[in-house]
C-alpha cells in the first residue's frame, strides 16, 4: 500500500519500521514539532523523525493539522491507501478520516474500549490490571470510539513498570498493524463496534497524579500507581514542606501499628504506613533539592524524629 504514516514517541517506531519492511510505500511521514528538553532546553526530534530520516522518508512537523490547506494539499496529491496512526499526539481532522479509501487505522495501547485516552499503558498499571494488551481501530471522529479491527493481549507482571511494558506492547502492536492491513488489502479485515457502555478513561497524566495520599490508598494501590507512573509523574509527598520524592518502593510484610503517613525505622529499613493497616518500605527517596538516597540514609541524614510523617 501507499501509506502516510503519523507518529511521534518511540513506542510508534516498531510499527513503521515494520511496516517498511513489510513492502509498504511510506509516501509521507507526520510527526510533532522538535521540543525543547532538559535543564539547556535544547531542541531534540521525536524518535519517529530520527528512524523515518535515517530510512530516507520525506518528514514533516505541521504545528496544526486540522486547518492546514497546505498539508492537505500535500496528502491530496499522495492520496495514500491508508493513514497509519501511532501515538501522534494530534486529534485526526475528518478531511483526513475521509481521504484514504482504506480509511485511518489506529494503533492503540489498551484493549478497547478499556482505557480510552492518551495515557492507557500507564493506567492500566495504576489501576491494578493484571492484563492488557493492543488493538487496531478504524479511527472515526469520536475519541477512540472507532470499530475494532484487531487485538492481541498480554499479561502485565506483579511489578511490571510502565518503561518495561511500552516496549513489549511496541513490539506486539507493530506486527497486529501489518496484519491488519493484510487483512484490509485482501478485503477479510472484520471490523467490530465497540460496547461504548464498557468504556474506561484513561487521560493524559497530571504532575498531581504522582501524589500518593497514605490515608486514601492501600500499599497495593500506592504500589501500582508507582508503576504505572514511572518514570513521570511517580510518587511523592510531603516532608517539612518540601516534596519528596519516592524512587524505589516496595510492599512489605510483617508491619503493625504504623499509622498512615507515619515514618518508621525501627527494625533498619524505611516503613511508611498506608491504609487499612498496609505498609510500603521506602527504598530510594530524595528531598526536593537534594540528592537521591536509601531510605535508611535519608533518616541518618537528614536526623528525622520518631512520629514523623508525610503528607
Amino acid at each position: 500500500m501507499k501509506l502516510v504514516f503519523c507518529g511521534t514517541p518511540e513506542f510508534a517506531v516498531p510499527t513503521l519500521e515494520a511496516l517498511i519492511a513489510a513492502g509498504h510505500d511510506i509516501a509521507l511521514v507526520l510527526t510533532q514539532p522538535d521540543r525543547p528538553v532538559g535543564r539547556k532546553q535544547e531542541l531534540q526530534a521525536p524518535a519517529v523523525k530520527v528512524a523515518a530520516l535515517q530510512h530516507g522518508l520525506e518528514v514533516l512537523q505541521p504545528t496544526k493539522v486540522k486547518v492546514n490547506p497546505e498539508l492537505q494539499q500535500r496528502l491530496e496529491t499522495i492520496q495514500p491507501d491508508c493513514i497509519v496512526v501511532v501515538a501522534y499526539g494530534r486529534i485526526i481532522p475528518k478531511w483526513m478520516l475521509e481521504l484514504p479509501r482504506f480509511g485511518n487505522i489506529n494503533l492503540h495501547g489498551s484493549l478497547l474500549p478499556k482505557y480510552r485516552g492518551a495515557a492507557p499503558v500507564q493506567w492500566a498499571i495504576a489501576n491494578g490490571e493484571t492484563e492488557t494488551g493492543v488493538s487496531t481501530m478504524w479511527l472515526d471522529e469520536g475519541l477512540d470510539t472507532g470499530d475494532v479491527l484487531l487485538e492481541e493481549r498480554l499479561s502485565i507482571g506483579s511489578d511490571t513498570t510502565s518503561p518495561q511494558l511500552f516496549p513489549q506492547l511496541s513490539l506486539i502492536g507493530a506486527a497486529l498493524m501489518v496484519e491488519t492491513l493484510k487483512q484490509l488489502e485482501s478485503d477479510t479485515a472484520v471490523r467490530k463496534p465497540q460496547d461504548h457502555s464498557m468504556a474506561t478513561l484513561a487521560p493524559i497524566l497530571t504532575r498531581e497524579d504522582g501524589r500518593v495520599d497514605f490515608t486514601a490508598l492501600t500499599a497495593k494501590e500506592i504500589y501500582d500507581r508507582w508503576r504505572g507512573f514511572n518514570p513521570w509523574p511517580g510518587a511523592y509527598a510531603s516532608f517539612h514542606d518540601k516534596r519528596f520524592l519516592i524512587h524505589s518502593m516496595r510492599i512489605t510484610e510483617n508491619v503493625e501499628g504504623v499509622p498512615c503517613g507515619a515514618l518508621d525505622w525501627s527494625d533498619g529499613r524505611l516503613v511508611v504506613g498506608a491504609s487499612e493497616g498496609t505498609a510500603l518500605e521506602l527504598m530510594e527517596v530524595q528531598l526536593e533539592g537534594k540528592q537521591k538516597l536509601t531510605g535508611m540514609d535519608f533518616i541518618k541524614g537528614f536526623q528525622v524524629k520518631e512520629g514523623e510523617t508525610l503528607a
